[in-house]
């Protein structure tokens, strides 16, 4: 089984020294040097962010970074963050041109799906407002070519699966889905079994890491940005959390996303070949126990 899986190394699993809403978000890393470390270590796809994007594509353009891409064999570009995306005022006119860079550089690098985030600011979602927003946003990226997933967070608006089937199935967008991560299911209290009630059409993308059992420092957001772990290396047991994904009938990639303040410290080449080693071994441990 494991033969058949392919991985995508999220942005800040590559990205070197940097979190996210640190100081900067950009690599220290060059764009080439990153794809290329990613390729060798076995990855298909790979994670982008918009402010590395926007600096990159300033750089050396996105005919050129699409090159890249391809020549290194990578079959799958997601990027993030969109944020706001069902706001009004300044918020919304932020978020909307975010909105069209990343639109515009979806549909030039080929991505697989922009990861879209709920929201921060309000303790419960606004189903219908949030519903027809996404809807509308998934029909703009059908237009260029890429998908949508939004992602459930436990500090958000959306930490549960029912607030995301509201939105995400009520909008009813073939290219509009659910990211899930198992770091967010197990910090958010939410059984892994849980997965089978989104409908298979709807799991539009799945993030794998690991974890202590408890909450490590001050707080979720420190926990999250600070101290994942990798694949296995932790007690999130991820085997039992693919098997749920499985069996609800995700057959995409899965993307690898370690925030780690000891990790993104690494040389490249070993963080990219540390990732990609121990979290295909949750697959074969898998295959092993079938």
């Amino acid at each position: 089984m494991a033969n058949n899986i392919e991985l995508l190394a999220a942005y800040f699993t590559i990205a070197g020294d940097v979190y996210p809403l640190g100081p900067t978000e950009l690599s220290p890393f060059p764009f080439r040097d990153r794809i290329e470390a990613a390729a060798r270590a076995g990855y298909r796809g790979v994670g982008l962010i918009h402010e590395d994007v926007m600096a990159t594509a300033g750089k050396i353009g996105l005919p050129e970074m699409k090159r890249i891409l391809d020549d290194n064999g990578i079959k799958y570009v997601e990027m993030e963050f969109l944020l706001d995306w069902f706001a009004d005022g300044e918020r919304r006119r932020e978020s909307d041109k975010i909105r069209a860079e990343m639109l515009e550089a979806a549909a030039a690098l080929g991505m697989r799906d922009l990861k879209v985030g709920p929201g921060f600011h309000d303790p419960v979602a606004d189903i219908p407002r949030m519903r027809d927003e996404f809807a509308q946003l998934c029909r703009e990226a059908a237009d260029h070519g890429t998908s949508i997933v939004l992602e459930i967070m436990p500090w958000s608006n959306v930490r549960t699966i029912d607030t995301a089937l509201g939105i995400v199935e009520g909008a009813a967008q073939p290219n509009g889905g659910i990211l899930v991560d198992i770091w967010h299911l197990a910090r958010g209290g939410i059984d892994y079994n849980e997965v089978s009630k989104i409908p298979a059409q709807y799991i539009g993308a799945v993030e794998l890491d690991d974890a202590p059992k408890n909450v490590v420092g001050a707080d979720l957001w420190e926990d999250t940005i600070h101290h994942r772990r990798l694949a296995g290396e932790g007690d999130l047991n991820p085997p039992a959390f693919i098997k749920a994904v499985q069996a609800a009938g995700y057959k995409g990639p899965y993307g690898v996303e370690i925030l780690s303040a000891e990790f993104r410290k690494l040389p490249l080449e070993e963080m990219a070949r540390r990732s990609f080693e121990t979290t295909m071994r949750q697959f074969e441990k898998l295959a092993v126990a079938a």
